[in-house]
């Protein structure tokens, strides 16, 4: 099979190496998968690069965790009806040395999704990380229905569902920010009530002006949001920490690159806020199960976008993976396979 690998971080360009590898066979519980498309995550990227040391456990990687493709072959355990089935990918990568960037990878069978009908393959390999890191960024902490929701980042690859999950959860109002006209277009098309340019406006201000609840004195009170999905911590931590409800939750998967955040503790406290860290692949089994059949039904009820970048052959992965880090593009980067 054609293959994509690495044996040692580095940039993209150097390490990164296109050829035939041996076809897999499935082990027990595993099924094997034919990959129609490939996505390409920050987290594939980083972990590539050596990103902040992290280390490579593997003499020789393949990368990705995000796909989509066919099942052609199950092994011990697994029920054969499935082979045929149309199926989105997650997590790949995490926890062995193959990923998705390949003809063929082999997954534990519950990481191998159903997809449904109306979604192709490209989409579904859109999915995985940022659909189940915006899932668990909205829903973990209970129901969000007639809630107000601010995401930061409305027009990222998780903004972008966690504002289409919030409005299928039944927000009463979902805003977002955004760094452009652009990228304030995404965030509308995918359904948010109100778009906020961070670098024109004073995001307390507009957010207060837009759902801030009175108090008993007749000012704006700052506890107006009950939901924040954050992409960059260190930045917006100060702004969360005046926008967040009493006994509401700044969920957060990215603090911006940096390794430490100074948090404003008694701004905190005197809500009884709750700080949530989010990491997909530290989620639990029951977390990821929960995200894979709400995503579904999601899909299937009509309610989910899917924005795809730009797309590559498998033999030009390295400029792939240049692209989805530039930092210029609006969408999902993904490698097609067939």
């Amino acid at each position: 099979m054609k293959a994509i690998w690495y044996k040692q971080p580095g940039n993209a360009s150097e390490v990164l190496k296109y050829g035939d590898m041996e076809q897999p066979e499935p082990g027990a519980g595993k099924v094997r998968v034919k990959v129609h498309a490939s996505g390409i995550n920050p987290s594939d990227t980083k972990f590539r690069s050596g990103w902040m040391g992290l280390k490579q456990p593997y003499p020789q990687t393949i990368p990705h965790n995000d796909g989509a493709g066919a099942i052609d072959a199950v092994g011990e355990g697994v029920s054969s009806e499935r082979i045929g089935e149309r199926v989105w990918i997650y997590e790949a990568q995490r926890g062995s040395a193959f990923g998705t960037a390949a003809d063929y990878v082999i997954v534990a069978a519950h990481k191998a999704v159903t997809m449904p009908e109306n979604l192709d393959f490209a989409a579904g390999a859109s999915l995985g990380v940022p659909a189940m890191t915006a899932h668990f960024s909205v829903f973990s902490d209970g129901p969000i229905t007639d809630k107000t929701v601010l995401v930061h980042g409305g027009a990222g690859a998780v903004g972008m569902y966690a504002i289409q999950l919030a409005k299928w959860g039944g927000a009463k109002t979902i805003l977002a920010t955004v760094s452009s006209d652009e990228k304030a277009a995404v965030a509308k098309q995918m359904g948010a009530d109100h778009v906020i340019n961070y670098r024109q406006e004073d995001v307390v201000a507009k957010v207060r002006e837009i759902v801030g609840k009175k108090g008993y004195d007749g000012r704006t009170r700052p506890d107006c949001v009950h939901r924040i999905v954050d992409v960059a911590l260190a930045a917006n931590i100060n702004v969360d920490a005046k926008l967040v409800a009493r006994n509401g939750v700044i969920a957060t998967y990215e603090s911006g690159n940096t390794p430490t955040v100074e948090i404003p503790f008694y701004e905190l406290l005197y809500k009884n806020a709750a700080l949530r860290t989010v990491l997909v692949y530290a989620m639990s089994d029951e977390a990821h199960e929960a995200a894979a059949r709400d995503i579904n039904q999601a899909i299937q009820d009509g309610a989910l976008q899917h924005l795809i970048a730009a797309r590559y052959p498998l033999s030009e992965t390295a400029v792939a993976h240049d692209a989805a880090d530039s930092g210029k593009l609006i969408g999902k980067v993904v490698i097609d396979l067939i």
